[in-house]
């Protein structure tokens, strides 16, 4: 009997959706994780876990390791979009900054990966590209507008929150380029390994500097950090690393648009929190915003064709 295999057209159709659904998940199992435990000790875990995890994976279904090469670039993009973009959003919540803020903060990032496509990945951001990820910007503020007005002015006054929070929408940028530049030839389970386990020395290595950190292993903690593991740390980050690999870094990038109005949504689903009509109309220019920024660009038409 024949083996059946998915089209790569079929697959890049279904990939982006499925990653959005995955990744907005974070805010939740990362609510229930944080009331436990210290911030970096956790993400620690997390990511020794993870790192497990993966080796088990790369060796279990025979996939390529690393050469020595790949694994070093390998864990300089663990240490840009693992470690850094957490560790600082961790970081900017952990010194006061209301997660509103720090989202918004982050969500620059599609808008900062378009500007910097062009010098550094040689990837021209079209007129439409650029309309849908200006749009969908709009649409992650008002979806966040009752949740950051009433805190912006506070927030201003807190530089070292809002430093963290700008270490990790520059990391979080800079490993998207750095992946998309120099990752297509990385195996992608053997690479995601290296770059959780230098992520995982980096993070334990904080940890220890601050003195180490407490961990409640109770039931809340424990399905929080196996649903991070198992969805994000290894489902949704194997989908961005393959999209990374075979769509622009500007139409990747555009998909975090979703991210906080799916994560409002699953907020009001499961724990009752308000959704105003602003946070609705944000909703749909994020959909709007991504669907003109993640658009495939059309084909050049032939010269003399009809």
């Amino acid at each position: 009997m024949p083996r059946l295999r998915f089209a790569p057209a079929a697959f890049l159709s279904a990939a982006p959706l499925l990653f959005v659904l995955l990744w907005s998940t974070g805010f939740l199992g990362t609510k229930g994780a944080a009331r436990n435990a210290d911030p970096f000790a956790f993400l620690t875990v997390r990511f020794v876990l993870a790192a497990g995890l993966m080796a088990l994976l790369t060796a279990a279904l025979r996939a390529p390791w690393p050469t020595r090469a790949q694994a070093g670039r390998a864990a300089v993009t663990g240490l840009l979009l693992h470690a850094g973009y957490l560790g600082g959003v961790t970081t900017a919540i952990w010194l006061g900054l209301p997660a509103g803020v720090t989202s918004v903060l982050v969500g620059m990032q599609p808008l900062l990966t378009g500007l910097l496509s062009w010098p550094v990945l040689g990837e021209r951001v079209t007129a439409r590209q650029w309309a849908g990820l200006a749009l969908g910007f709009v649409g992650v503020l008002l979806v966040m507008e009752g949740r950051v007005l009433g805190d912006l002015h506070g927030s201003l006054g807190n530089p070292a929150a809002l430093g963290a929070a700008g270490f990790a929408l520059l990391c979080t940028t800079a490993g998207t380029l750095y992946q998309r530049r120099v990752g297509a030839d990385m195996p992608l389970l053997g690479g995601t390994t290296a770059q959780y386990v230098a992520s995982a020395a980096a993070l334990g290595a904080v940890t220890l500097a601050r003195g180490g950190g407490e961990i409640h292993w109770n039931a809340e903690f424990i399905l929080s950090l196996t649903w991070l593991v198992l969805v994000l740390s290894v489902g949704a980050i194997l989908l961005l690393m393959r999209l990374l690999r075979d769509l622009p870094a500007a139409r990747v990038n555009s998909l975090f648009y979703l991210v906080p109005p799916l994560a409002v949504l699953e907020s009001w689903l499961l724990y009752g929190e308000r959704l105003s009509a602003a946070s609705l109309a944000g909703l749909a220019l994020c959909v709007a915003g991504v669907a003109l920024a993640a658009a495939a660009p059309r084909p050049a038409a032939r010269a003399g064709g009809s």
